[in-house]
């Protein structure tokens, strides 16, 4: 049976797509998203869990998170792991509902922001360039067992390479919609 697959790399490949885009979707811009909390972790009911299974999170306002948690019990903790989550929230709480109010972005650290942008977006490229390195080194393997022909190969080894360009293509223009997004006052 042979080793290359290129449906499997384009599911590897995408699957670094889609960790890039969580990542992205955790780094705060002038706006309120649900999705900047996803880190977070509660110690509650003497386990760990996200903080999604806990409550419910909306974004009412432009710059306002409400996390209404389920149980009154957990609330304290719930807002103890925001303070430990270290994303520079301040929580406040009103009843079952935790609010936090969102800081203007400095210029700073707009700047700062764009940089982890540049720095998730090249961790995925290396990501996807590394599983172009193993569907290039499966398939010439391969050909030297003579599942392919040199043309196969060629013609393979050619369709990987445009694969990998389209997802490096696809990440810089992720990268660039985001730090535009950071980057508007």
């Amino acid at each position: 049976m042979p080793g290359y697959d290129i449906n499997d790399l384009k599911r590897r490949m995408d699957s670094a797509i889609d960790v890039l885009k969580k990542e992205f979707s955790g780094i705060r811009s002038g706006r309120a998203n649900v999705n900047f909390l996803e880190p977070v972790s509660v110690n509650a009911y003497g386990q760990t869990m996200k903080l999604r299974d806990l409550s419910t999170v909306s974004a009412p306002e432009a710059r306002m998170i409400n996390i209404q948690v389920w149980d009154s019990t957990n609330v304290s903790v719930v807002e103890k792991a925001i303070h430990e989550a270290d994303l520079g929230l301040n929580p406040q709480i009103e009843g079952q509902i935790i609010r936090i109010i969102l800081p203007e972005l400095t210029e700073e650290r707009r700047l700062e922001l764009a940089k982890t942008v540049s720095k998730y977006a090249e961790q995925a490229k290396v990501s996807v360039r590394n599983v172009r390195q193993d569907g290039m080194n499966s398939l010439k393997r391969d050909s030297q067992e003579g599942t392919f022909s040199d043309d196969e190969q060629k013609s393979e080894s050619s369709a990987i390479q445009q694969l990998t360009d389209e997802k490096t293509n696809l990440i810089d223009d992720l990268a660039k919609s985001k730090t535009t997004d950071i980057k508007q006052v």
